[in-house]
């Protein structure tokens, strides 16, 4: 069976249903995208020989498409059938714990052992944790942790084999389920209540996910392990993981994973602010060797794919594949999810419908305005900095931006160090990215009031090269510029 939807959850409506953003425009696709879009599953579906896999591409806040091909239960649109998701669940942990850092209850950089009295890893700062950095072991204790019942491993002692540290803190990325139970079990110490209530109450309410759930609830697919030599097939166990169940527990629907795509694009004031969400995605460590394309952040993972950069998750579970992806530059996101162990490529499937769509039709740019209200007065009280600097023999332009924010790039083709930077005084502005992140760029006046010059992380910057009277480190020549 094969079914498409331009608009999940409601496959009667002529257009798509908005998640966020109702005057979006440009959601509708047109005939020959949906077509290639549809093609791309099915092939997936055939070649990869899953029993049914779903689809749905998100858009500016809101679903564009979804189709499902294979055993899908009658009377339910695809995009809301339950799937398990797998290591997705991490991302939504950790979304949790940024609230808790937000709200002043945690430090990222200080270890979980100040709030959770953990058996192993209590050295370890939160942030390592939610990095993959930790060093803790890659899997819990005992058999096969995803396909044997949490009880086996009640408490957080009973998720550590007897080798709980595998490389030192902070020194390389090393992927730890167990370290995500941490962090599960850190909410539950500091909310008291259940990791999954805290979860369901502060992130799934609010982003409108009612069909994420702990455990599967109709309509559900059944989890398969296909032969990979056959035809056939045999159901694989779906246990309850326990305290492990913040590492991969939850069954969602790609109608629900586009609503949290929508929010890790755009953030969302009642869950966890833009600025947060960009920590999230800002690489922590260096990738492994034989990688280089992808690095981990706060919970999410970014990838490198032609000239841009990727952000999401996988997830698998025994009988399950999953994927989210999303491209911030063209605000677009998809969403796939399988019923087999191996076999399909989800994650190559969601890259090739971003592109797909980034190909066909991609995203306008919003267009340029003017300046308006307070923004005016602030803009033009700023002008004398704009402009030609020089760090040395080496031309950059200062321009502006809104609310008082700058941006020094490069002249020419040169080549240099660019950063944005956000004010934070009367003279002062901090460093966003680049080489300058954290830095602090200061202006300087003159007796008289006129600027004289930037100082940029002690580096100074001066309306000519090495401008004569200026406080250039080592000072300038005497006798100027000669042959």
């Amino acid at each position: 069976m094969t079914t498409e939807n331009p608009s999940p959850g409601a496959a009667e409506a002529a257009r798509p249903q908005p998640f966020a953003d109702p005057g979006a425009p440009f959601t509708d696709l047109l005939p020959e995208t949906r077509r290639e879009l549809a093609h791309r599953v099915a092939v997936c579906q055939a070649e990869g020989r899953a029993p049914a896999l779903v689809a749905t591409v998100v858009r500016a806040g809101a679903p564009v498409w979804s189709g499902g091909v294979g055993e899908l239960p009658a009377g339910a649109g695809p995009e809301r059938v339950r799937f398990r998701i797998g290591s997705i669940t991490k991302t939504l942990t950790a979304v949790l714990v940024l609230r808790l850092r937000d709200e002043g209850l945690i430090d990222l950089d200080q270890p979980i052992g100040r709030w959770l009295p953990a058996p192993h890893g209590s050295g370890a700062t939160v942030a390592q944790l939610l990095s993959h950095t930790a060093g803790l072991a890659a899997e819990a204790r005992g058999p096969w942790w995803e396909r044997t019942p949490g009880e086996l491993r009640p408490e957080l002692p009973d998720i550590f084999g007897p080798e709980p540290a595998r490389h030192p803190a902070g020194r390389r990325f090393h992927y730890s389920n167990p370290g995500y139970a941490l962090l599960g079990a850190l909410v539950e110490r500091l909310r008291g209540e259940p990791w999954f209530a805290a979860l369901r109450r502060e992130v799934l309410e609010p982003l409108g996910m009612a069909d994420t759930s702990y455990a599967a609830e109709e309509p559900a697919v059944c989890g398969w392990a296909v032969h990979p030599h056959a035809d056939l097939r045999q159901p694989e166990p779906a246990v309850d993981t326990g305290r492990m169940a913040p590492a991969g527990q939850l069954w969602s629907t790609t109608r629900d994973l586009g609503r949290f795509a929508a929010f890790l694009l755009d953030g969302d004031p009642a869950v966890l602010a833009q600025e947060s969400l960009a920590e999230m995605r800002a690489p922590a460590v260096p990738p492994e060797p034989g990688d280089w394309p992808t690095v981990y952040g706060l919970g999410l993972q970014l990838a490198r794919e032609d000239g841009r950069t990727l952000v999401g998750h996988g997830g698998s579970m025994p009988g399950f594949l999953a994927g989210l992806w999303l491209d911030p530059e063209e605000r677009t996101g998809v969403a796939v999810v399988a019923n087999a162990t191996s076999g399909p490529g989800v994650r190559a499937l969601t890259r090739e419908l971003l592109a797909t769509l980034r190909r066909r039709e991609p995203t306008f740019p919003a267009p340029w305005r003017p300046a308006a209200g307070a923004d005016v007065e602030a803009t033009r009280a700023l002008l004398p900095l704009t402009g030609s600097w020089f760090w040395g023999t080496q031309g950059y332009v200062l321009a502006l931006g809104a609310r008082g924010a700058v941006s020094l790039r490069p002249a020419g083709a040169g080549g240099g160090r660019a950063s944005a930077f956000r004010r934070l005084g009367e003279s002062e502005w901090l460093g966003l990215d680049g080489y300058f992140a954290g830095e602090r760029l200061t202006v300087h006046r003159a007796g008289d009031g006129r600027i004289s010059h930037l100082d940029l992380g002690t580096f100074v910057f001066t309306r000519e090269p090495y401008e004569p009277g200026a406080p250039v480190p080592g000072g300038a020549d005497p006798a100027g510029w000669t042959a």
